[in-house]
C-alpha cells in the first residue's frame, strides 16, 4: 500500500460557485431545511449529527477499496475506510455506555483493530459501511426512548445530552481528518 505522500494528486473541487466548497450550495444535500431553535435543543442537536454523518460518507464517495484503505503518512494508520470502522466501533461503544445490560463485544477485536483492519478489498469496505449504518441505527432507537436530554443512562448515569455533544464532537473531528485524507488520495478539497 502506497504511502499518500508518494503522490501529490492536483487539488480540485466539484463545486463553481466557491472553488474552496466540495459542492455548490444548491446541491449539497447538506443544504437543507433543518432544525430551527423554535424545534429545540434535541432537534438541533439531531441535525448537526446527520450533517456530520453525511460529510463523512460524501468525503468517501466515489474512491475505491484502495483509495479509502490508503494511510496517510507513517506513523499514522489513518485511513478513510480506517475512519468509518472507528466511527462504527465508537457506535457500539456509546450504545454500551447506556445499557444497564452486559455490553456488546467489540466490533473489531483489540485496540486499533478498527484502522489496522482497514486493508484495501472490497468486502471489506462493504462490510464497514453496513457495521457504521446497523451501529448507529442502534444508538439512534436506544437514544429515541429517551428524549429527556437531562436523562441520565447507564451504569455511568451519563446525560443523554452529553451523550449527543460528545456524538457530534466525534464525528466533526473525523470528517476534519476525512478532508485531509480525501484531500491526499485524489486532491479533491472543500470545506
Amino acid at each position: 500500500m502506497g504511502r499518500m505522500t508518494d503522490d501529490q494528486p492536483a487539488r480540485w473541487t466539484e463545486a463553481t460557485v466557491y472553488p474552496d466548497m466540495w459542492a455548490d450550495p444548491e446541491v449539497d444535500p447538506r443544504n437543507r431545511d433543518g432544525a430551527s431553535p423554535v424545534e429545540g435543543e434535541l432537534a438541533t442537536l439531531q441535525d448537526f449529527l446527520a450533517d456530520y454523518r453525511l460529510t463523512l460518507r460524501m468525503k468517501c464517495e466515489g474512491l475505491d477499496a484502495e483509495q479509502l484503505a490508503r494511510r496517510s503518512v507513517p506513523p499514522s494508520t489513518m485511513s478513510l475506510l480506517g475512519l468509518v470502522r472507528h466511527l462504527a466501533e465508537v457506535e457500539r461503544d456509546w450504545s454500551n455506555w447506556i445499557t444497564d445490560g452486559e455490553p456488546l463485544p467489540k466490533l473489531y477485536g483489540a485496540k486499533d483493530a478498527d484502522f489496522h483492519g482497514a486493508v484495501p478489498e472490497q468486502a471489506v469496505v462493504d462490510a464497514a459501511f453496513a457495521d457504521l449504518e446497523r451501529e448507529q441505527a442502534a444508538t439512534d432507537a436506544a437514544l429515541a426512548r429517551h428524549p429527556d436530554l437531562g436523562a441520565r443512562l447507564g451504569k455511568d448515569a451519563i446525560a443523554v445530552r452529553e451523550l449527543m455533544v460528545h456524538r457530534i464532537d466525534e464525528y466533526a473531528r473525523h470528517s476534519g481528518h476525512a478532508d485531509l485524507l480525501r484531500e491526499c488520495v485524489d486532491g479533491r478539497v472543500g470545506q
